[in-house]
């Protein structure tokens, strides 16, 4: 979990430098793969009754949403893709 937690911010970061629309869209896609990760890892969480898992889950859906809008915001701008 850990892992893929970090994983989304690393990719984020890591594809923020990225000159081209493609490549900028590919890292902001493995941020969401990461993401997506971690909300299996949420689940296992739940089902194993290991904790409590609402406010992390709560966090996560914020996260999606801003990386979704901002993954949109990429694909939109006028910049070319070179």
């Amino acid at each position: 979990m850990r892992r893929a937690a970090v994983s989304i911010p690393a990719n984020i970061a890591e594809g923020f430098r990225r000159r081209g629309k493609a490549d900028k869209a590919r890292f902001m896609n493995m941020a969401e793969g990461s993401l997506e990760e971690c909300r299996y890892y949420l689940i296992l969480v739940k089902d194993l009754y290991y904790g409590e898992t609402e406010r992390l889950n709560t966090l996560l859906e914020e996260v999606s949403r801003l990386l979704t809008a901002y993954t949109a915001a990429i694909l939109a701008s006028s910049t070319s893709d070179s």
